[in-house]
């Protein structure tokens, strides 16, 4: 898929919590297509700490405003710059970047999103690509605290969302993998996105029930193009780039200890 370096506007800035800002950017052309699961690299400008692209999952795409979203969590200086960015302003973007997720087989199917923390980003585009396409898919979100829950109600637009917390003030008290939606559901076909742990757990969830599993990984992708090799990750292939040949995988691929 061809890569556009384009200068985005900044059309708005959504204060989701204390760590986390949604910025919504459009671009004076038609915005190119971008699959659920592909993600940008953003420059930062005017930081004197800040040397390299931050890469940052597209969370959602709205053809009708020519608008392109991303969740940022506030984590060092490059974030937080991107964070407090105002209205109108320019921000140089290269997208879209690595290879998104693959499609279900069968519109029948029962179909879960899994998403955590900040790693809810691209669940939101893939499911509302999801429904646009026929599929009925169900959002599993989990995260600590109910403060670090993003985008509730964007979620409820394209599917049924359970939630749990770790401390259990929102949805069922625990991890994704504990909820009690996997023993009331058959599923074919998982989806996930987020911290290393909950990835590696949910993969070997599906492992053990023989559903077809795929997940994003959050390696550092410091230029996004397979130069610098800092998000390589060891596969039944050998060792490959996470931002070119991922950063979606199926779980086969990956040589983690499940």
């Amino acid at each position: 898929m061809r890569k556009f370096i384009l200068d985005l506007k900044v059309t708005e800035n959504v204060s989701l919590s204390a760590n986390y800002s949604l910025i919504k950017m459009t671009s004076e052309s038609t915005l190119p297509e971008m699959q659920p699961g592909q993600f940008a690299e953003l420059r930062v400008d005017n930081s004197p700490t800040t040397f390299l692209r931050r890469p940052i999952s597209i969370n959602n795409v709205d053809r009708e405003k020519n608008e392109v979203w991303f969740l940022i969590q506030r984590v060092g200086d490059g974030t937080k710059r991107l964070c407090d960015s105002a209205l109108g302003d320019i921000i140089n973007v290269i997208l879209p970047l690595g290879n998104g997720f693959s499609s279900p087989q069968n519109k029948k199917d029962q179909i879960l999103l899994i998403g955590g923390g900040v790693g809810t980003a691209p669940m939101l585009y893939l499911g509302k690509q999801l429904l646009e396409n026929g599929y009925t898919p169900i959002f599993l979100l989990g995260a600590r605290t109910s403060n670090d829950l993003l985008q509730l109600d964007e979620f409820a637009k394209y599917g049924k969302v359970h939630i749990t917390t770790e401390d259990g003030s929102c949805g069922e008290k625990g991890y994704v993998t504990q909820h009690s939606i996997l023993n009331d559901i058959t599923f074919k076909q998982i989806y996930t996105c987020g911290p290393k742990a909950m990835m590696q757990a949910v993969a070997k969830y599906a492992k053990n029930k023989n559903i077809n599993c795929e997940v994003s990984l959050e390696n550092t992708m410091a230029c996004g193009v397979g130069a610098c090799l800092c998000c390589v990750e060891n596969t039944d292939e050998g060792h490959l780039c996470v931002c070119t040949d991922g950063p979606v995988f199926n779980i086969n691929k990956l040589l983690w200890q499940i």
